[in-house]
């Protein structure tokens, strides 16, 4: 195979910090070289300078053959260099077909943007991808899944030589990963390179042809992927053994905290019936558009309730906004933590009083001290890595962000925890760290609602399992009699027989 990318001895330092020491990295024709390790570790920072984004402070970069100093973003552009970020970098008020060609208009002679053949070339990228995205559906209408696909799109119309994916699947249902796949695999056969960044470890043994493994900024290993074993990654990422990815501790199930019956909402929701007793994780699994995210907006009253009954402690109840949910004790860990869950401007402090005010006043007035006081407990308590409290939330790595939506939750002191997605985009160290906070909160009388679209977290933290389609629940299973096979025949609206 050819090099075409050779980075040799990188280094970047912030103030008082090193990002990365002396990390080397080659990168053949035609081959998907995943990034592993640990949020914090470097990975992010490796390809900000390949993109352009930051400057490193020593090194060499040799694309083609040739040393080069990668200047901006569009430089990296130019010199073949395209890149899907985990955050999504889209426009909300604009059209996919807008977003994908932004920068890139088509015109007519008279300079006029060619908005019909903007449309036109966005609709071949889309089909190419077999998703059903209208071009000029604006962006802001569009699911976190749905926004992924179109930045994959938009990467895909730079026709790049390197292409450098950031968690591409971290929002994507598994019929989407398989295709997400399907175009990966023709991008390597055309001799595109990819750059590919997951904590999922399974879908590295299925895409992958190379990976190096980066630690605390420094390189570990280079090793082929086929060479290779999960638990020998899993050392190599965090520097110890994790004999146990899902380490749910089962509990004394107890009484009833939840009861919703026949809810039915403005937004998908049908006649859903379920409940939630103290001590239990409740899975709930369903596909792009079966209704999930709107059941946990639903019960946190964000979404219009059209008919049903919500009970809590077996006390009826109506919840209209998400102040007097907060009020009832219940929580909502949301599944875009940057845009929903998070300040990213203010600090970890201000952030972590978010949700219980009036613990950290008197007569009104906010205490700096007892918001300190507060931060410091749960920096504590989380394993938090930070500099202190006053350290701006949006430069904290994404296992560290998680920790801090967390932190904002339990200071709430709340009894019933909607988790939507707690683990995407975070590394296999900090999702053990925050498998067993919840197992903190089980054992202590909490319920928690664990919305998740990866099924081994679903089937290995779960005690019961709720599968939902098109809005409305088609099973619920025990923890023991579920499988992935199962899970998938009800999320698909299927029947299933053993």
């Amino acid at each position: 195979m050819k090099t075409i990318l050779e980075l040799k001895n990188i280094k970047k330092e912030y103030p008082g910090v090193v990002a990365l020491d002396d990390v080397s990295f080659t990168l053949q024709k035609g081959e998907v070289h995943i990034l592993l390790g640990e949020n914090g570790a470097g990975k992010s920072t490796l390809v900000k300078i390949l993109s352009g984004a930051v400057r490193k402070t020593n090194g060499k970069i040799i694309l083609f053959d040739e040393e080069i100093e990668i200047k901006n973003p569009k430089h990296a552009f130019q010199i073949g260099i395209g890149i899907i970020y985990q955050e999504l970098n889209l426009i909300p008020h604009l059209t996919v077909a807008e977003n994908i060609f932004l920068g890139r208009e088509f015109s007519i002679n008279s300079g006029i943007i060619d908005n019909q053949k903007i449309i036109a070339e966005a609709q071949k990228l889309l089909d190419e991808l077999k998703v059903r995205i209208n071009p000029q559906a604006l962006i802001k209408d569009l699911g976190i899944a749905q926004q992924q696909m179109v930045e994959v799109a938009k990467a895909l119309s730079l026709n790049a030589k390197i292409l450098i994916m950031d968690e591409p699947t971290s929002a994507l249902t598994e019929n989407e990963i398989e295709e997400l796949f399907r175009i990966i695999n023709k991008l390597k056969e055309q001799g595109v390179s990819i750059i590919y960044i997951s904590h999922r470890l399974d879908e590295l043994f299925q895409i992958g042809d190379t990976v190096t493994i980066l630690r605390d900024g420094k390189l570990v290993a280079t090793k082929l992927i086929s060479e290779t074993t999960h638990q020998e990654l899993i050392k190599m990422m965090v520097n110890r053994e994790l004999k146990d990815q899902f380490p749910r501790v089962k509990p004394s199930i107890e009484s009833e905290l939840l009861s919703v019956e026949n809810l039915t909402t403005v937004n998908r929701l049908s006649n859903i019936s379920f409940n939630l007793k103290a001590g239990e994780i409740l899975g709930v699994f369903g596909l792009l558009g079966s209704g999930r995210t709107e059941l946990a907006r639903a019960i946190f009253g964000v979404d219009e309730i059209l008919s049903g009954k919500i009970r809590i402690n077996g006390e009826s109840v109506v919840i209209k906004s998400p102040i007097e949910a907060i009020n009832y004790g219940i929580a909502l860990l949301t599944e875009d933590r940057k845009t929903q869950g998070l300040i990213l401007e203010l600090d970890l402090q201000k952030n972590v009083s978010l949700a219980s005010l009036s613990q950290v006043s008197t007569y009104g007035i906010l205490s700096d001290t007892k918001e300190r006081e507060l931060s410091e407990k749960y920096i504590s308590d989380l394993n938090i890595k930070t500099t202190g409290p006053q350290q701006i939330v949006r430069n904290l790595s994404g296992g560290n962000q998680q920790k801090v939506v967390l932190s904002k939750w339990l200071s709430s002191k709340a009894k019933i925890y909607i988790f939507d997605e707690p683990t995407r985009g975070i590394d296999v160290g900090s999702k053990v760290e925050i498998y067993e906070i919840m197992n903190r909160l089980t054992k202590e009388g909490a319920g928690i609602i664990m919305i998740s679209s990866d099924l081994p977290e679903i089937l290995g933290m779960s005690d019961r399992i709720m599968v939902m389609h098109q809005g409305r629940i088609t099973a619920e299973l025990s923890g023991e009699e579920a499988s992935q096979e199962s899970i998938m025949h009800f999320a698909l609206g299927e029947n299933y027989a053993n």
